[in-house]
């Protein structure tokens, strides 16, 4: 343990390196979310919603999982450059835990997230959010364990496929239809009875749920309770995939 604890920290430390080398990312990362506030979030402001909060405390935390799910979904094009550049190759000649090679990226991809996430929600109290502090930090939770799990598939991907065109269709595919049906920018409330049904079958409308009761205040409903279970049961499912990944690859 402390050893997959010391290769860990090495791995994370290289990445958030890397990732502060291009510091440029952080901000084109929160663009999109950051346009829909903007120019999508005023057109809500006098709708009712039916979740129990204002457009902004419906929105946002729509936004925070949106930025979750695509800066995680997309993590492992990371992989494909790697491997292109013979770093991969390199990396499987070490003695380091391949279940460190994939943590070490996964936990760098939560800590990008989280300074994101910051700016989006700072971004929305300027627009007139208005959360309990706690309710936003317990959202923050929620959206690491989803890119947690989200990052880790991510990586798995990508140390099957060769290339960045056949990586990017793949996700592509399946982001739209799971953004679409988990209720990100509306309610599914407002659906359709068969649209609602349909939606209940994408894990990330819990997720949604969840963040939206907790910048209600509403740390015991059941929304936050199903949203707990889902997040931790798809991050541990994610991660030992993704590690086994690693380990049959010898990366």
């Amino acid at each position: 343990m402390a050893d997959l604890v010391a290769d860990t920290r090495l791995i994370l430390g290289r990445y958030l390196r890397q990732t502060l080398r291009a510091k440029i990312g952080l901000v084109v990362g929160v663009l999109m979310p950051l346009l829909v506030l903007f120019f999508f979030g005023p057109l809500l402001t006098h709708v009712q919603l039916g979740t129990g909060g204002d457009a902004w405390q419906t929105l946002v935390p729509g936004l925070l999982v949106q930025l979750g799910m695509f800066s995680a979904a997309f993590a492992g094009i990371g992989i494909l450059i790697e491997k292109q550049h013979g770093v991969i190759e390199r990396m499987q000649v070490t003695p380091v835990s391949r279940l460190a090679l994939l943590m070490g990226r996964v936990l760098r991809d939560v800590v990008q997230m989280l300074a994101q996430s910051l700016l989006l929600v700072l971004a929305g109290m300027v627009m007139g959010l208005r959360a309990p502090v706690l309710g936003v930090l317990i959202g923050f939770l929620f959206v690491a364990a989803l890119t947690v799990a989200l990052a880790s598939l991510s990586y798995g991907l990508a140390m099957r496929l060769n290339s960045p065109e056949e990586f990017a269709p793949v996700v592509n595919t399946i982001n739209l239809p799971v953004m679409l049906l988990s209720g990100i920018l509306l309610p599914m409330s407002l659906a359709p009875r068969w649209l609602d049904v349909v939606s209940q079958l994408v894990p990330l409308r819990y997720l949604v749920e969840a963040v939206r009761a907790a910048f209600l205040g509403q740390y015991s409903s059941t929304a936050m309770i199903r949203g707990a279970l889902v997040a931790a049961v798809l991050a541990a499912i994610s991660v030992f995939l993704g590690a086994r990944i690693f380990r049959k690859a010898g990366a």
